[in-house]
């Protein structure tokens, strides 16, 4: 019965597509907004913030969700998506291009954009939703679904995401699916033999829009 629910999970996942990074379907994944700092210090009105919130490797994609704010600027301040095309619309500068950029990289040319119209823009650039780099871990966990996928996540990392293991866990055929170049292909994950340091090479780093099964 658990078989026949994961193996119909997968025929949905497996119809998505990723490809630097490209464009995915399905909930949202919110991560924690973060107070903007200046220089280790906490922005206050007269603090201007950081360029912007800059987790390890995430580079800005199709579909993400960021907010955009300017200091001392509410007019230029929106939340928006990036489109299909990698842009986002903003007042006076119009498109933009976003995906490919770190949200730091962003912040910087929309600051250089904006200065025919701000006197010294002090822009910052937050990830709301990340959409377009995700992972996803199905089966026997306590938190299955998608996952960000952070810079060098590897299948334990992405594991300890998805919560624990269930009563029914078969910790020693967990395997992640990956479609690359057309192809569909199989990893083994031997999770008892992994955390015992004994295969570690099994412990790939993850792509996006890997499946992580857990039968």
């Amino acid at each position: 019965m658990r078989q026949s629910s994961v193996a119909g999970a997968l025929v949905f996942i497996l119809a998505l597509g990723v490809a630097a990074p490209a464009q995915q379907t399905g909930k949202a994944v919110n991560i924690p907004k973060q107070t903007a700092v200046s220089h280790g210090r906490e922005a206050t009105p007269e603090t201007p913030p950081q360029p912007g919130f800059d987790p390890a490797g995430y580079v800005i994609g199709p579909d993400d969700l960021l907010e955009v704010s300017v200091w001392k600027e509410p007019d230029f301040s929106v939340k928006l998506p990036v489109r299909a095309d990698g842009k986002i619309s903003l007042p006076l500068i119009h498109d933009v291009q976003a995906a490919g950029l770190t949200p730091v990289q962003l912040a910087l040319l929309i600051a250089e954009l904006l200065k025919k119209y701000v006197n010294q823009p002090q822009v910052t650039v937050i990830p709301v939703q990340i959409n377009s780099r995700r992972v996803y871990v199905l089966g026997e966990v306590t938190r299955p679904g998608a996952i960000p996928l952070l810079a060098n996540m590897t299948i334990l990392q992405a594991l300890g995401s998805a919560g624990s293991f269930t009563l029914f866990a078969d910790r020693k055929k967990v395997y992640v699916l990956r479609i690359e170049n057309g192809k569909h292909l199989r990893y083994p994950f031997n999770y008892k033999k992994v955390i015992r340091g004994d295969m570690p090479e099994q412990n790939i780093v993850l792509k996006p829009g890997d499946t992580i099964i857990v039968p």
